[in-house]
């Protein structure tokens, strides 16, 4: 990967090292293992660092090869695949869930009576694929401990995958529809599964395997060579090791290289967060969006369809965040109120993070690109992507 003079493309480069700073604190402090960050603008990356480690145990440094796993950032390029197919005609947007999955048809909608009590209702109208991009359909995700539906999800979703073997992709939507909704369609926003429902509808209207159509139409045509479902034999020396915090203080390991699920094949590749990446090829995806749609002469969307993805689709009121700074696009945040938010940017500002503390966004009116990649959970508890986030944007000149 080049890397420029960061003042060649409207960066400082006194100003980017104060990144340096706050990352390598993260590493000394130990609160986490390793951090590699990286800022392109105008197509060119500027700043490139790798700090800490890859494994503590082997003393085996960052290296910017280094494969991560990047749960949620998987979202994106699932969408990207549904976007794709909706550019050939084999999908709607508006089109029922049901048209791909009959067995989502005839849904009932999980609905609060009597302050203590619920009773099951025919939903309004079936969720739509548009819905399933905006996390507006109903799904849910079994985060919520205090949510009967997210108590099934645990049950019969999650406990399910835990099993070897798992379920297959088909095996998991359709358990997926035997659920009710947690509202009803195109009302509120609730993070969710959704996308594990789009990667299968990917394979019923593609007529492939989602893994397949993924490395055939998106990774090799970008030359995303370490993105995959897993890390083969000989890539399984670059995985990190996720680390989490310990009973005493410190770190320990949470998911380990060897023997991680993520050694393997999988019968579920997962549309929502079941993806392994590298700074490099993420960046690459990222820079073909921030292109609108083509890199290196392989165009994989066209440029109206880039700007409807990253706008906000959420209804009037409804926002992704409980600041009500960010509202959703097609697979991502988009920032509509800087004011309100944690972290600077740009109105448009489109991105996601992952479980593991992974982060990535892309600010088309400053031409920029970001990515941190590390390996800790929980996620989001420890403010590392807001003081990279401050760190990059003060660097423009």
């Amino acid at each position: 990967m080049q890397i420029v003079q960061p003042e060649s493309v409207g960066l400082s480069s006194s100003r980017l090292e104060r990144i340096n700073r706050a990352m390598q604190k993260y590493v000394d402090q130990g609160q986490f293992a390793g951090v590699i960050v990286l800022v392109a603008r105008q197509g060119q990356v500027a700043y490139l660092q790798k700090f800490g480690w890859q494994e503590i145990a082997t003393n085996q440094p960052m290296s910017i090869d280094t494969i991560f796993r990047i749960y949620s950032m998987t979202k994106p390029i699932t969408t990207t695949a549904i976007m794709m197919l909706c550019e050939e005609g084999k999908i709607r947007l508006a089109d029922p869930i049901s048209r791909y999955v009959p067995s989502f048809a005839n849904l009932k909608v999980m609905q609060p009576r009597n302050g203590c009590d619920f009773e099951l209702v025919p939903a309004r109208r079936e969720p739509t694929v548009h819905d399933l991009l905006t996390h507006t359909a109903g799904l849910s995700y079994g985060f919520d401990e205090n949510s009967e539906l997210d108590a099934r999800y645990r049950k019969e979703i999650w406990e399910q995958d835990e099993k070897d073997p798992g379920p297959t992709l088909e095996d998991t939507v359709l358990t997926l529809a035997k659920m009710p909704l947690a509202y009803h369609p195109g009302t509120t926003f609730r993070y969710s599964m959704a996308i594990d429902v789009l990667g299968y509808i990917v394979q019923v209207a593609a007529e492939q395997p989602f893994d397949a159509f993924l490395k055939e139409k998106i990774f090799n045509p970008l030359g995303m060579v370490d993105t995959d479902f897993w890390a083969p034999p000989e890539k399984v020396k670059r995985l990190a090791v996720v680390y989490g915090p310990g009973e005493s203080g410190g770190l320990k390991v949470v998911d380990p290289a060897q023997g991680s699920r993520f050694t393997r094949p999988t019968h579920r590749p997962s549309g929502g967060g079941g993806l392994v990446s590298t700074i490099g090829d993420y960046y690459r995806f990222g820079q073909m969006l921030l292109n609108q749609g083509a890199l290196d002469g392989v165009r994989l969307l066209g440029r109206k369809t880039v700007e409807w993805m990253t706008q906000n689709h959420l209804p009037d009121g409804v926002y992704s965040d409980t600041e009500k700074a960010n509202g959703f696009g097609l697979g991502g945040g988009v920032l509509l109120r800087p004011g309100l938010s944690h972290r600077p940017g740009s109105v448009g500002k489109f991105g996601w993070g992952g479980a593991a503390n992974t982060e990535w966004w892309i600010d088309p009116t400053e031409q920029m690109q970001c990515l941190l990649m590390t390996q800790y959970m929980p996620g989001f508890t420890l403010p590392i992507v807001e003081d990279f986030a401050q760190g990059a944007y003060q660097a423009l000149e």
